[in-house]
């Protein structure tokens, strides 16, 4: 009997030990894309992948067929139809071969194919985005960062979060930033006259508009792309990117910090159940770490201490730190670290920074000095979290944006959020290739966006 099968569904069916199942399979049809090939005269070998798994499956033909010789000059990257013997091998390094009877030629790839049977730098890759998905590597970042999606996803729809698409083209940037790329159909800057009326740019971020869902649906959360015009060549910047942003009608500080830390052990322990294979080889070359790491975090209790509490922590410090310390300043990422790994020996919420280093949305705390913002900081990376409860008082958020040179016109909208029903509420922010990143084990935000796009690089 001949069965159609991918990859992952031979593995799993090896895996799950149905011998019934297994006795009914005897000839497989595959397709997919040839790794490697080698033969020794009589017999020769072929790794094929069909990117329906991680690992592939060993492919055994030998020199009886009537094509032998044409197989046996199939180059890394030809893609094939292959039926053949499924044959278990529990002795062997693979669970199971496929011994070929027929091998059907889908696509030839000629010898100036890029990517060969060997290591290739990360700098290498990039060069070529379009085909680094077929490495090991990018192959196991971009299945994790699918998993990761749908983690994120089940996480916030099992907690009966509402899912809201933000707008893309927005007339503000949320942070009074001013690094946007405009959106304009016009070669002047007279954007009364555009196609808008108005200034209009591509969204930083989502926040504001999820804010105005979840005082009509309590809880809200956007997760997509978002974009900034910051002209920076550093491992963690990106012109594109993508945004998780909840936001919690009747919330606090508190309720935001418990939903951070459900949210990030849920994150880590849907990969580790979906991404074994993947997460292995993340663990074995990139960060032998990584899992150890991980699990750490997954079941350690969240600390949360106040940022002045930090400052006097870095004061203390028996180290020299590249960027002075004091009451006020924005913490750089060494010293987050210093905090995570010395201090805490674990992941730590920071809590009440100073106002005047934060958004004119967060609330502002009885001392009239700090608000009710927290970030989460992890071991060996730093800040993976930034959230806050938000200003809902109108007189206190008029205030601040007065402070923080935010204009009132265009922003009406978003006051009449506390005139009409306000509420305490709070939410949070998270880069979506921020925690791959730490998810992964990978150290350039670069390597975990499918078709990078850098400041002055566009590729594609």
């Amino acid at each position: 009997m001949l069965t159609f099968m991918t990859v992952r569904e031979l593995y799993e069916l090896v895996v799950s030990g149905d011998a019934m199942e297994i006795d009914q399979i005897e000839y497989v049809q595959c397709e997919g894309w040839v790794r490697t090939n080698r033969n020794n005269g009589s017999i020769g070998f072929i790794e094929l992948n069909d990117g329906t798994y991680f690992k592939s499956c060993q492919l055994v033909y030998a020199s009886t067929l009537n094509d032998f010789d044409a197989i046996s000059k199939y180059l890394t990257g030809t893609a094939i139809q292959v039926t053949g013997k499924f044959v278990l091998t529990p002795e062997a390094k693979q669970p199971f071969e496929i011994q070929v009877t027929e091998v059907i030629l889908e696509g030839s790839c000629d010898n100036e194919y890029p990517l060969q049977k060997k290591r290739h730098s990360f700098e290498y890759l990039r060069e070529i985005g379009h085909l680094r998905p077929r490495t090991n590597t990018f192959s196991a970042v971009f299945r994790v960062r699918s998993a990761l999606a749908m983690a994120i996803h089940e996480f916030f729809q099992n907690q009966g979060f509402v899912y809201v698409h933000a707008p893309l083209i927005t007339g503000n940037d949320a942070e009074g930033a001013g690094e946007v790329f405009t959106v304009t159909t016009r070669k002047d800057d007279n954007y009364d006259e555009d196609f808008f009326g108005k200034h209009a740019s591509l969204t930083v971020s989502g926040q504001l508009h999820a804010e105005a869902f979840a005082l009509a649906f309590r809880d809200v959360y956007t997760f997509g792309p978002t974009f900034r015009a910051e002209n920076s060549n550093t491992t963690t910047h990106a012109s594109e990117f993508w945004m998780i942003e909840p936001e919690m009608a009747f919330a606090d500080l508190l309720d935001d910090m418990d939903l951070i830390e459900d949210m990030v052990k849920s994150c880590i322990e849907y990969v580790l159940d979906n991404c074994p294979e993947e997460m292995k080889f993340f663990n074995e070359f990139v960060d032998k770490t990584l899992l150890e790491r991980l699990e750490k975090v997954r079941t350690s209790e969240f600390v949360r201490m106040p940022y002045t509490e930090a400052i006097e922590h870095l004061l203390k410090a028996d180290v020299k730190f590249e960027n002075k310390v004091e009451w006020g300043i924005d913490l750089n990422t060494e010293h987050e670290r210093y905090i995570t790994d010395h201090v805490v020996k674990g992941p730590v919420f920071l809590t009440d920074y100073p106002k005047d280093i934060k958004a004119f949305y967060m609330r502002v705390n009885d001392d009239n000095k700090t608000v009710a913002a927290c970030d989460l900081l992890v071991p060996s990376v730093g800040e993976l979290v930034g959230g806050s409860q938000r200003e809902e008082r109108m007189d206190v958020l008029l205030e601040r944006m007065k402070e923080m040179g935010v204009h009132e016109k265009g922003m009406e909208w978003y006051l009449d959020l506390r005139r009409y029903g306000g509420c305490k509420h709070a939410g949070f922010g998270l880069g979506f290739e921020r925690l791959i990143m730490y998810v992964t084990g990978m150290q350039n935000i670069r390597d975990v966006i499918p078709f990078a796009r850098t400041p002055r690089n566009l590729n594609f």
